[in-house]
């Protein structure tokens, strides 16, 4: 597995695979290619089929310059994958350079038919049970697996809470309508109000928490700098359930900064071994993700064994199974503002269950993201980031503007 500094990446919105993933692209294109004076853009797949409401093509213009153009193609089929795009750049009329780009999830990339760039391989073992294994062998938490492996991870870290909480601040304090065309208000600033001049405990805690999953999320809708959690889209989910337990429990940065590494570490084994592209697997692949990450996170900062923080992690995941991608408009708001909320929410489930049920559990961690990567392949294109099925083809309500 490649280091977690991968899975958590800070940048703005509102799509990591849509968005970050295409601008590096683009950025690398124009680095390799800097004499040309025209370059052009072709989008596949489900880039092509939401690329306008993700602002993709405002993505890649803005890293290639305005003498580059950008095509919607959404004919072609047969793609090594379901972000596929291809740049092309030109001198004096002709063409001089040319890239097939896969837009693999979570910003990374692949350039066709060259070495992937991302970063080297740091993790020798890529399952759950691998690491657990090691782990109980050795005498070693899950936290200080990841220490082993990255020593020097912790000041990244560090960046990666500051960015998440600053998201955060921002979020809870804004007001106004969502751009795009469907009219969509920000809505962390009335939930972090009303919980303010509530009593009920259970209620105060369901509130503040969804204000800080609406707050990153509506950032990222808005453009605004995150951080991916796996996903863009997924964004709200962990540093929302960190961020009120650390304030509810009084949880040092340190112990923190332990938290997101065993949540990074979660990830990473969906990501390696699975997926968290929702154009490749549906929405379970990115917010069912991130609710798997955000459990085991509040499961490590709450001092829980390793058998309850993979218990934690599983039920985070496995019911989010066959969730579907189907953003209205091909924009990251509706449903995808809301579910981080959700999740959230299910993560601090995941996290009870885990508490006083993890002896009984039948299912592991890596059975759940076998499942999740199966599921994901077995849903209609239509369910997968192409905005042409499920909510997006139903939703009758004010259409995005053009």
């Amino acid at each position: 597995m490649k280091s977690i500094t991968e899975l958590y990446r800070i940048g703005r919105g509102p799509s990591s695979s849509h968005t970050m993933g295409p601008s590096k692209a683009a950025m690398l294109f124009k680095e390799a290619m800097p004499i040309a004076d025209e370059y052009k853009a072709v989008l596949y797949g489900s880039l092509a089929l939401t690329g306008k409401g993700h602002q993709t093509d405002k993505a890649i213009i803005e890293a290639l310059g305005k003498n580059c153009k950008v095509e919607f193609n959404t004919e072609e089929q047969n793609l090594k994958h379901p972000n596929t795009f291809r740049l092309y750049a030109y001198k004096d009329g002709k063409e001089v350079l040319e890239w097939e780009v896969l837009s693999v999830g979570g910003g990374a990339i692949q350039i066709v038919g060259q070495p992937v760039t991302e970063s080297e391989e740091v993790y020798r073992l890529n399952t759950f049970d691998e690491i657990k294994a090691y782990c109980y062998e050795n005498d070693m938490t899950l936290s200080e697996y990841v220490y082993s492996v990255e020593p020097f991870i912790k000041p990244y870290l560090k960046r990666v809470w500051k960015a998440m909480c600053d998201a955060i601040t921002r979020g809870v304090k804004a007001s106004g309508v969502l751009d795009g065309g469907l009219e969509v208000a920000r809505k962390a600033r009335r939930f972090f109000l009303e919980q303010k001049s509530d009593e009920l405990s259970e209620t105060k805690e369901s509130r503040l928490i969804c204000a800080y999953a609406f707050a990153v999320a509506e950032e990222n809708a808005d453009g605004k700098v995150i951080v991916t959690a796996p996903t863009c889209g997924s964004c709200g989910v962990v540093p929302s359930v960190l961020k009120y337990m650390q304030e509810r429990h009084g949880y040092s940065e340190e112990k923190i900064l332990d938290a997101l590494a065993v949540a990074g570490l979660i990830g990473n084994i969906i990501k390696q071994n699975a997926s968290i592209s929702g154009a490749e697997c549906g929405c379970q692949a990115e917010i069912g993700s991130a609710c798997s990450m955000a459990a085991a996170g509040v499961a490590q900062l709450m001092d829980m064994g390793i058998e309850q923080i993979e218990y934690a992690a599983e039920v985070g995941m496995e019911h989010h199974l066959g969730l579907t991608c189907d953003p209205v408009c091909g924009l990251v708001q509706i449903p995808c503002i809301e579910r981080n909320a959700v999740a959230a929410m299910m993560a601090m489930t995941a996290v009870n269950f885990a508490n006083f049920l993890t002896v009984t559990r039948k299912v592991s961690f890596d059975t759940i993201v076998k499942t999740m990567y199966e599921t994901g392949k077995d849903l209609p294109s239509g369910y997968r980031e192409t905005s042409t099925g499920g909510l997006a083809k139903n939703y009758k309500g004010k259409k995005n503007s053009p």
